[in-house]
């Protein structure tokens, strides 16, 4: 097993050789292209839009009326408002952001509102469709004409009721296949084409999104993985980070350096684990001046594993300003799934990387920092080291001990 050297900026390309599997891959794949979202409707097509109350654009926009002082939906029947008066919006958030407020007749944030019976068949349809064709390329134009839908309209509305975007429902299909293979035995080379991936570097670009680590490494249950960690003593207790060679995968807090490494030997029993605090100083540096206010957020690449649906939340997470909150719910709505509060807490309870993920910025309605898997103490302690680091208050460092072994 070779080693590797830890890294704030590991090389833009990640390797996926491993001598354990059958198959030959590629030496290294660079990072996988986003595909481009669906261009927005422009004001012409807006206006348009709300002239004729077209449902199709219902989700795709929110109009705001400077006279009125109100933001409603395409299809709002009130009395048409003069252009001169009216501005665009592609959500609700951005409206409320520049000081207007929801129309009362017709609702643009209820949920599913602007979806009517019509609207949700042709998302069950969609589905079905993408669901029927996992091993074809399926382009938004493509699915919209097949449904008879407006391709934004179709991307939002789509990504709003499935929690994914085609796209990534698509992706995270051939995944769910891809992984089915490999756990029934199939090697590398076959499941790859089985799913309806047609390269295996179109494979390898998908899983690095996908899956948390290169398709051979989950075949054998993550054995062969090697990591190293580092222990830190803290104000808020023991600080441990571990990373594998593509990013930092585990960020806990404890009351004893003995009982956070137990535990990450328990979340990783396959792993090569190596402990090696020197070498770990500077990603534990990265997470304390983070804490202390001195950078926006902790500049480290990260190794995660989780559904698309925690991967949102998390990105959400790590949006969130330092010393700031927010709620379970409107971490739900900021990634278009208002309603999915308790989804958004099970999420944050199995965020492994805490701090750079900052999960503990998630509070309750009230404000009351529970639900903290250190313990809700521990989240109220953070949220006021952060306010106090800010400027509203003393500043303290983060950092309780210099960096080593319990004494």
């Amino acid at each position: 097993m070779s080693t590797f050297r830890w890294s704030l900026f590991p090389d833009p390309t990640i390797i996926l050789s491993d001598p354990n599997t059958r198959d030959t891959m590629p030496t290294a794949v660079t990072a996988p292209t986003v595909p481009s979202a669906p261009t927005a409707p422009t004001p012409d097509e807006s206006w348009a839009a709300v002239v004729a109350r077209d449902p199709a654009y219902d989700g795709a926009f929110v109009y705001a009326v400077h006279t009125t002082g109100i933001y409603c939906r395409p299809t709002c029947p009130s009395r048409r408002p003069h252009r001169e008066n009216v501005r665009f919006y592609p959500r609700p958030d951005a409206a409320e952001r520049d000081g207007f407020r929801e129309c009362k007749r017709c609702r643009p944030r209820r949920p599913d509102a602007s979806e009517g019976a019509a609207a949700a068949a042709r998302i069950r349809r969609a589905v079905a469709y993408l669901d029927a064709h996992v091993d074809e390329r399926v382009t938004l134009a493509d699915l919209a004409r097949e449904v008879g839908a407006n391709p934004y309209h179709l991307q939002r509305a789509f990504t709003r009721r499935v929690g994914l975007s085609p796209t990534r429902y698509q992706l995270a299909r051939r995944l769910e296949r891809f992984k089915h293979r490999l756990q029934g035995g199939d090697t590398v080379s076959r499941a790859t084409y089985e799913a309806g991936f047609g390269s295996s570097s179109s494979l390898y670009a998908a899983a690095d999104a996908g899956l948390g680590m290169t398709p051979a490494a989950y075949r054998h249950g993550g054995r062969g993985v090697q990591l190293r960690y580092a222990v830190s003593n803290t104000a808020f207790g023991w600080l441990l980070v571990a990373a594998t060679a593509r990013g930092v995968c585990a960020v806990s807090l404890g009351d004893s350096a003995e009982g956070l490494e137990a535990e990450l030997r328990g979340e990783f029993p396959r792993a090569e684990v190596e402990r090696d605090d020197d070498a770990g100083a500077p990603w534990v540096a990265a997470i304390v001046e983070h804490l202390d206010g001195l950078t926006e957020r902790p500049a480290l690449p990260l190794d995660l594993a989780g559904t698309e649906f925690q991967m949102r939340v998390w990105r959400a997470l790590r949006e969130i300003p330092f010393a700031s909150t927010r709620s379970y719910a409107s971490v739900a709505e900021a990634i278009g799934q208002p309603g999915a509060a308790r989804a958004v807490a099970r999420a944050c309870a199995t965020n492994r990387v805490a701090l750079v993920v900052p999960c503990h910025r998630v509070v309750r309605e009230d404000g009351a920092p529970s639900g903290y898997r250190w313990g809700a103490e521990r989240k109220r302690r953070l949220l006021e080291h952060e306010r106090a680091a800010s400027g509203l208050g003393a500043r303290h460092s983060a950092l309780g001990t210099a960096p080593g072994r319990p004494g």
